[in-house]
């Protein structure tokens, strides 16, 4: 099946029996990513005393499981701006927040750069000294800029879009089970939220566990500055500029034979009332 449909006027077609599948499928144990200590995920054969089992190979008449899961901790998830509001004044869940699922989408690859003590003597750093520390492994927004003006230099790529798609470097297989819990693992320079609200980038997507460093301090500036969450004057969170909208999915998984671009992206969520929940991003090509 092919669409047909068009941006600013101008037509494009994406053929929908050629989806390539972003997410990070999700299986019961250890055999998925981990993070923030997260419990392995569970399939729960369900029984009722001695008249009813939900397995086939048991001899039941059919599978009935139940599945425990944590979405920030396991494996491929999408959040919204509840993940850091007051839940039970305001309970935000990402099936309101997210109302639309199309959208276009730029894909880049970014190796990380290592923190040297010159990054942390430089005032042009100054939000980063914050939280960082000699070692960590940063992706800065000045290589975001230089590679979506690489991209859009070629004359496919001139599409307007509204979501970011961020595959790091070097990209293996090992990313569907790493267990990235007390790792420091690669992270986001912390003006890289604010920039792309400015960009009106409405959904960021990434292969990392978090767009904000593993630790750091309770700041949450990445994803502060792109939900556009302000800082009120007892110091707390001020939600009256919020993008309520925009949504971040992290812990994808973009295989090599996808190459840097444009797409069509297709961001498919179950029907819960919670701040994240486990996601299926698809993309496809534009033609």
């Amino acid at each position: 099946m092919k669409i047909n449909y068009s941006i600013n006027t101008k037509g494009y077609t994406a053929d929908l029996s050629k989806p390539l599948d972003i997410s990070i499928s999700l299986q019961a144990g250890n055999q998925n990513p981990n993070c923030y200590y997260g419990e392995n995920p569970t399939f729960e054969t369900i029984r009722f005393g001695d008249n009813f089992v939900g397995s086939v190979a048991e001899g039941g008449a059919c599978n009935y499981q139940k599945v425990t899961i944590t979405p920030h901790g396991n494996g491929t998830h999408t959040e919204c701006y509840g993940h850091l509001n007051n839940q039970e004044k305001n309970n935000i869940t990402i099936n309101q927040s997210l109302k639309t699922f199309w959208f276009v989408a730029r894909l880049i690859s970014l190796e990380p750069t290592k923190i040297t003590e010159m990054h942390l003597e430089n005032e042009e750093f100054n939000q980063l000294k914050e939280i960082a520390e000699i070692g960590d492994e940063v992706i800065f927004k000045k290589n975001i800029e230089k590679k979506l003006k690489k991209i859009e230099s070629i004359d496919n790529n001139k599409i307007p879009y509204e979501a970011l798609i961020i595959r790091t470097l070097p990209n293996s297989d090992t990313k569907k089970n790493k267990l990235y819990s007390g790792q420091n693992p690669p992270y986001l320079e912390p003006n890289i939220g604010t920039f792309l609200a400015q960009k009106n980038i409405n959904h960021l997507l990434l292969d990392l566990p978090s767009v904000d460093r593993e630790s750091d301090k309770g700041k949450l500036s990445v994803h502060k500055g792109f939900w556009n969450i302000l800082t009120n004057k007892n110091n707390e969170n001020d939600f009256s500029e919020v993008r309520k909208n925009a949504t971040i999915t992290e812990l994808i998984f973009v295989d090599n034979q996808i190459k840097d671009g444009t797409y069509l992206l297709n961001i498919q969520i179950p029907s819960l009332e919670i701040d994240a929940v486990p996601s299926k991003p698809v993309l496809y090509s534009i033609q």
